[in-house]
């Protein structure tokens, strides 16, 4: 177990009981009812919540007060709730972390409404912070609109190539997908939010950004992975689901430009095949083609040089070693 995954099991009920306090009961009893017990039910169905976490540890790291970044940081898991949310509707999924999904309990409008809730608490928590000065508060706003539009392209690039049945797609243009959909989100924008939080200067802002766009592509290359060959993932509804929503996953499309068995993928993603034999078939045309190796050693790849050049950047510290820490555990877990 590496360092930082011991650091979020150790903080991360603790940010629970903090985001559970943006959840009152509106101004008439069945606003309860239809939005805020919901999404408030949702958001306690926590993941590790690193994304906060790490805003916290780039804060600490240029040698600010973490606790002043604890709206800004919740601010991002609201955003990551929101997309949690319309992404299931989007994908037709039916569970998230081993419960059904909210549009499958509450129905699609009222989930729909409860994601919009939820991204509007991303402006509102850092405009309601008076902890922070003006400007500072207009630099964060800046950071988060940013991260929500490069999420939204990237995501209109993911669900539109599986639509119209794209199969042109290159490993360039997956990278920059990933990018856009998980790498900002998840890594680069929470630690330029800490650093500015915290002081650090631009060059420190700027290095903890990179660091976490090469962390956070590395996170959704592993987790692409992990949809195809994760063994604790195998007990779970939506292994393989990748495959069956057509999804060009780096894997996928390292086989379709190298595998002999070329056209024979291309029919099963083409379908959208649920048997799991076909999966099975899918999985093996990529491992033979050494697509799942290549993924591997690309998400490893990253993580060396972010580690290089954050290393150089930041002073030693304790969260410092932390966020090295982050990189090792995106490519290492194994759920």
């Amino acid at each position: 177990m590496t360092a930082f995954e011991l650091y979020l099991r150790r903080h991360h009920k603790k940010f629970d009981a903090y985001l559970a306090d943006f959840f009152d009961d509106g101004i008439h009893a069945d606003m309860r009812r239809y939005l805020y017990g919901p999404l408030g039910e949702y958001t306690k169905n926590a993941g590790k919540r690193h994304r906060p976490l790490i805003c916290l540890l780039a804060c600490e790291a240029v040698g600010g007060e973490p606790q002043r970044a604890w709206p800004s940081a919740a601010a991002i898991e609201h955003f990551h709730t929101a997309a949690l949310i319309h992404d299931d509707i989007m994908d037709s999924s039916l569970t998230r972390r081993g419960e059904p999904c909210l549009h499958i309990r509450e129905g699609e409008g009222l989930a729909i409404n409860a994601g919009d809730l939820a991204l509007s608490l991303v402006t509102g928590t850092v405009v309601s912070d008076e902890g922070l000065p003006a400007e500072i508060r207009l630099r964060v706003l800046r950071e988060l609109v940013d991260m929500t539009t490069r999420t939204i392209e990237g995501q209109a690039l993911d669900i539109g190539w599986a639509r119209d049945d794209r199969f042109d797609v290159s490993v360039e243009d997956y990278l920059l997908m990933a990018n856009h959909k998980t790498a900002y989100y998840s890594g680069a924008v929470p630690l330029a939010v800490g650093s500015i939080i915290g002081g650090g200067t631009e060059a420190q802002t700027e290095a903890l950004r990179a660091f976490g766009l090469a962390a956070g592509l590395a996170f959704q290359i592993q987790d692409d992975v992990l949809n195809l060959v994760g063994t604790r993932e195998a007990t779970k509804k939506d292994f393989r689901s990748d495959l069956t929503e057509g999804k060009r996953t780096l894997a996928a499309v390292h086989a379709l430009a190298h595998s002999a068995d070329r056209e024979r993928l291309l029919v099963i993603l083409a379908s959208r095949a649920e048997d799991p034999a076909v999966l099975e078939e899918a999985v093996g045309i990529m491992a033979q083609a050494g697509s799942l190796d290549f993924a591997r050693t690309y998400a490893r790849d990253l993580v060396l040089g972010a580690k290089a050049d954050l290393e150089t950047a930041l002073p030693k510290t304790k969260a410092r070693d932390l966020l090295l820490s982050m990189a090792d555990f995106f490519v290492e877990r194994d759920n």
